[in-house]
């Protein structure tokens, strides 16, 4: 049967200034309340929800249920008792013709936006799911960043660029997705990971501005706010200082910010260096929406005879207020278990109860350090320390750091709707890989590092910070990116300090080192997480709300069940045999 849809307005649109006035409107049915003679049904678009009352002695009425679709002709009419969870809430529709466009099954689960199925039945049935105003919403937010971007971007002379898919394997940090090529037998493409090098390339054919939403792929470890294929807003500039970069980028966010969430920025966004980040927060993306700081506790036992402490050369502590009581045995262990993660045995736990420090280390701190430790966390009645010790600072840091953020959310020490941005910057140029111990760059081999330290690049090369900068948002890393090496002469520096010979620099980004010997301007720039900047703006910690259809944590799409198996002739068409 062919039908032709009356429409004149969408459901979540039509207010009081329509009362009186005839509409059709189209949608699926929410909710259904039979009163014998009156039906009161709830219709959902994409715009909202609309309630229609049908009098079914009066009109033909079909068949209707959840998630029907119907078409409903009718006069808008001012409700006797409004309803404040609703936009429409101070209106109804009296219908007057209601046509059945299409059937439906009876959903898994209930679509509203509060709905007790679990995550892995709302992802196989995500086309479902994706009803929910409350995740429609996200969407929406999603695609008005984009739009602002465009606007924004374009408004300073950006020029937008794709970039390929389909790319050489490039060393960025994580695994990448190969693609075989069925034209040359044996050789592969790679899915990029970003669209790094090709951005640098555009500066040095002079483009000066480019930005591109690029979709990006990762073959890493999947948690809530990561997942193998991304979207990033990503941006390349020339002949602007590291100060006059961010200060562009800054009005990005401020405009994003306003225009979406009516939520006013204030600039400039204060900036942090990488080793206060990680020292006083214990992260390199601090949420500094509530205290918790970590603090350096080393001398006060510097002289101590407990081995455990005077044998560690670094010891810190973070102070809970009026938490001694409330954190039980049971709690202490679930921390422990975080504890480990950064090779860290336990936390060490005391309590200040009665005017004195408790706990089981305590028999081991003499008077003084007792005194000292009081006077240092600034100790009051019913506080709770917890102290982490190690030879490797990192372990230290990022330990406390993550058992401050779980504390954080599970005392609600967060003000709802609030707002916290700053730049993480100087970042170290190289670190050392935890799994081989060679040295490496914390972000690629590209990255220039800061004028002053040139000199100690050989000597000292742990010691030399570089241009790099994040975006830091609510304790997400909503972006990041830096200044690059323009120059032949430290790049080839960086390359030998990475030990990378010429043969391996030829085979694995020769023709990029290639284009760097022709004019390279001074440049630089940055990648946003278009979902880590939505996830923020829509207050949700899930990255899989702000991604239509997102895989499991196990790397599979539960609509489609990819990835999964292919034909023999497929493979044998692409020269592949698989050994299971």
């Amino acid at each position: 049967m062919i039908l032709n849809i009356k429409r004149t307005d969408y459901c979540g649109e039509l207010s009081t200034n329509d009362i009186g006035r005839e509409v059709s409107v189209v949608g699926w049915v929410s909710k259904r309340r039979n009163l014998g003679s009156l039906l009161f049904v709830d219709l959902r678009d994409s715009s909202g929800i609309i309630q229609i009352i049908i009098k079914t002695d009066e009109i033909e009425v079909p068949d209707i249920r959840n998630e029907y679709i119907l078409n409903v002709t009718g006069k808008i009419n001012k409700k006797d008792v409004p309803n404040p969870n609703l936009k429409t809430g101070e209106i109804e529709i009296d219908a007057n013709e209601v046509i059945l466009v299409n059937t439906a099954k009876q959903p898994p689960f209930i679509i509203a936006d509060k709905t007790d199925a679990l995550e892995d039945i709302r992802l196989k049935y995500r086309y479902l799911d994706l009803r929910r105003p409350a995740l429609l919403n996200n969407f929406k937010m999603r695609a008005k960043i984009v739009k602002i971007c465009h606007e924004y971007l374009d408004a300073h002379r950006f020029i937008e660029v794709e970039t390929p898919y389909l790319a050489p394997s490039t060393p960025e940090g994580a695994r990448d997705y190969l693609v075989p090529s069925r034209l040359h037998k044996g050789s592969f493409y790679a899915l990029p990971q970003s669209p790094q090098l090709y951005k640098q390339m555009l500066m040095v054919a002079g483009f000066e501005r480019y930005y591109q939403i690029a979709r990006c792929f990762r073959d890493e470890d999947l948690r809530a706010d990561r997942q193998p294929d991304f979207t990033q807003v990503d941006i390349e500039t020339s002949f602007l200082t590291q100060d006059q970069f961010l200060t562009l980028m800054e009005g990005l966010i401020q405009k994003i910010f306003k225009e979406t969430i009516n939520y006013d920025v204030k600039l400039p966004l204060r900036r942090m260096k990488y080793d206060e980040a990680v020292n006083v927060y214990g992260s390199d993306k601090p949420d500094t929406r509530f205290d918790l700081k970590l603090v350096d506790i080393k001398s006060i036992f510097s002289n101590s005879t407990f081995e455990t402490f005077a044998s560690a050369k670094y010891i810190k502590a973070i102070k809970v207020e009026n938490f001694a009581k409330d954190c039980s045995r049971k709690k202490q262990d679930s921390y422990n278990l975080l504890a480990k993660k950064f090779k860290l045995n336990s936390y060490m736990i005391v309590k200040f109860e009665g005017g004195a420090l408790t706990g089981g280390i305590i028999k081991h701190f003499s008077e003084e350090e007792q005194k000292q430790l009081i006077s240092t966390m600034d100790l009051h009645e019913n506080d709770i320390i917890f102290i982490a010790h190690s030879n490797i600072l990192r372990n230290v840091n990022f330990g406390l750091g993550a058992l401050r953020s779980e504390i954080a959310e599970e005392l609600s020490l967060i003000k709802p709707h609030t707002y916290d941005l700053l730049w993480v910057v100087d970042f170290p140029l190289f670190e050392k890989s935890e799994e081989t111990g060679e040295i490496t760059p914390c972000h690629h081999p590209f990255t220039r590092p800061v004028d002053e330290d040139l000199d100690k690049l050989e000597s000292e090369p742990y010691n030399v910070y570089s241009y790099t900068y994040d975006i830091i948002m609510n304790g997400y890393e909503a972006g990041g990116g830096g200044l690059r090496i323009y120059d032949q002469e430290t790049q080839d520096r960086i390359f030998k300090i990475l030990g990378f010979s010429e043969e391996n620099i030829q085979k694995k980004f020769g023709w990029f080192v290639e284009s760097l010997k022709y004019g390279t301007p001074p440049h630089g720039g940055m990648a946003f997480g278009l979902e880590r900047l939505t996830m923020v703006l829509c207050e949700t910690n899930n990255i899989r709300d702000v991604i239509a259809f997102p895989k499991n944590l196990s790397g599979v799409c539960p609509v489609t069940n990819a990835p999964v198996e292919v034909d023999e002739e497929q493979l044998k068409e692409l020269g592949i045999k698989i050994d299971k």
